[in-house]
C-alpha cells in the first residue's frame, strides 16, 4: 500500500488571529539552512524506510510553503524525487496564501511536478480577512485562483472558516457565492475554534471577541448543505467537499490512518504503529538534523487496540464511513463485539449505522460529530 510524505515548512508573512499551527512570521527571506535541513531529513529516512515502496501521496503544507521561491521549492520537490520512489501517478500537493504566488511561480511548480494547488483563502469579505489578520485581501484571492487556473493547475483547493467574529449569515452567504463563481475542485470548510495562546484566545478570555450564537451556526452549516451539493460539490469527509473524482487523496489516507513521512518542523510520522512527531522550532529543528542528531520531540508505540480505536474514530470523519473487513484483516478486532453496549446505544439513537461492509455516521450525527466520536475514544 503506498504511504504519504508530509513535508512541513512553519514560515509565514504574518501569524494569523486564530492560528495554532506549528508557524512563524517571517518578515526577511526564509532561510535556506531550512530547506538543506528537509533534504537531509528525507535522506536520513533511509535508514527506517525502505525508499523503494512507493510514495502515492506528498504534501508541502505550513505555514506558507511558498514564502520560498518557485526555483526553490522545485528543488526540493526534486531532491524528493531522488530519494524516495514517488508513484507516477502520485498526488502532489502544495499549499499557498494568495498574495504569496505569482505566475511565473506556479508555472515552474506546475513544470516541477505539482498537479495540487490548496489556497488558503479564508473568507471573501474584507472586513473578516482584516479581523482573522489575514495579510491578502479579496481580489488577491480571486487572482490567486484564476492565475493557478491559467497555469494549468485543474486540481485547485481553497480553505473557508464559518463563525467568525462578527460574521453573519448574510455575509457567509456571499462568501459562499464568491467561491462557487471560481468553480474549483475542492473546498474545505471548518468551523472556527478558539485555540489556546492565540490572538482570539486572549481576546475571547477579555471578552473583546464575539461570536455567532448557535443559531447562527445553524443557519451557516444549512447554506453549505445547501449550496454546496446544488453546485456539484460531494461532501466526502466533515469538513471537505468536492467535485467527483477530486478527492484529497492525501488527506484520506491520514483519516484512514495510514502510513505518513513527517518531513519538517512540528511534522509528525506513523509508521508501523509507531508515531513520532518532530521538535516544533525550526532554528534548532535544522541544528539538530545538520549535526545528524534526532530531531523528534517524543514517539510512541500504539497498542492494537488504540490503533483500532482512533482508526475507526479517524475513519468515522469519511462520510463513507469505515470498511469493516479492512478494519477485522488489520487488527483481528470487530467494532459491534469491542465496543459492546456503547455502540448498540449510538446504533438505537441513529447516531451510527451499519452496513455488510462499511459503519458510518448518520445524517443525524453529522451535525454533533465531535460528540459521537468522543463516545468511541
Amino acid at each position: 500500500m503506498n504511504a504519504g510524505l508530509y513535508i512541513h515548512i512553519p514560515f509565514c508573512r504574518t501569524k494569523c488571529h486564530y492560528c495554532s499551527f506549528n508557524s512563524f512570521p517571517c518578515r526577511d527571506l526564509p532561510p535556506e539552512k531550512y530547506l538543506n535541513s528537509l533534504v537531509a531529513h528525507c535522506e536520513k529516512f533511509k535508514r527506517i524506510w525502505d525508499v523503494a515502496r512507493p510514495i502515492g501521496t506528498l504534501f508541502i503544507g505550513g505555514g506558507t510553503p511558498t514564502i520560498y521561491s518557485g526555483e526553490q521549492i522545485s528543488r526540493l520537490l526534486g531532491s524528493c524525487r531522488k530519494i524516495f520512489t514517488i508513484d507516477t501517478l502520485a498526488e502532489l500537493t502544495i499549499e499557498t496564501n494568495p498574495n504569496t504566488v505569482s505566475r511565473s511561480a506556479l508555472d515552474l511548480l506546475l513544470e516541477a511536478g505539482f498537479n495540487r494547488l490548496s489556497i488558503g483563502v479564508q473568507a471573501f469579505d474584507e472586513d473578516l480577512l482584516a479581523v482573522l489578520g489575514r495579510s491578502h485581501t479579496v481580489d488577491e484571492a480571486r487572482r490567486a485562483v484564476e492565475m493557478a487556473r491559467n497555469a494549468g493547475f485543474t486540481n485547485i483547493n481553497i480553505d473557508l472558516m464559518y463563525g467568525l467574529p462578527g460574521q453573519t449569515v448574510g455575509t457567509f452567504k456571499k462568501t459562499l457565492g464568491q467561491a462557487m463563481a471560481l468553480n474549483v475542485a475542492h473546498i474545505a470548510l471548518y468551523e472556527l475554534t478558539i485555540e489556546g495562546k492565540t490572538q482570539f484566545d486572549d481576546r475571547l478570555k477579555a471578552g473583546a471577541l464575539i461570536l455567532p450564537d448557535e443559531s447562527e451556526i445553524v443557519a451557516m452549516e444549512e447554506l453549505v448543505q445547501t449550496m454546496l451539493p446544488a453546485h456539484g460539490y460531494l461532501r466526502y469527509e466533515i469538513s471537505n467537499y468536492a467535485k467527483a473524482g477530486y478527492f484529497c487523496r492525501h488527506n484520506s489516507n491520514y483519516w484512514e490512518n495510514g502510513t505518513y513521512l513527517g518531513v519538517g518542523a512540528g511534522a509528525v510520522s506513523y509508521v508501523d504503529g509507531i508515531r513520532f512527531k518532530n521538535i516544533d522550532n525550526p532554528g534548532q529543528y535544522a541544528t539538530l538534523i545538520a549535526a545528524d542528531e534526532p530531531a523528534y520531540e517524543y514517539a510512541e508505540g500504539l497498542s492494537t487496540e488504540a490503533s483500532f480505536r482512533e482508526t475507526v474514530i479517524m475513519g468515522l470523519r469519511m462520510l463513507r464511513g469505515v470498511d469493516l473487513n479492512q478494519l477485522e484483516k488489520r487488527f483481528d478486532l470487530k467494532p459491534l463485539s469491542y465496543y459492546g453496549e456503547t455502540l448498540r446505544k449510538l446504533l438505537a439513537e441513529d447516531m451510527i449505522d451499519i452496513d455488510d461492509d462499511y459503519m458510518k455516521l448518520t445524517a443525524r450525527a453529522l451535525p454533533v460529530a465531535n460528540q459521537v466520536l468522543s463516545e468511541l475514544v
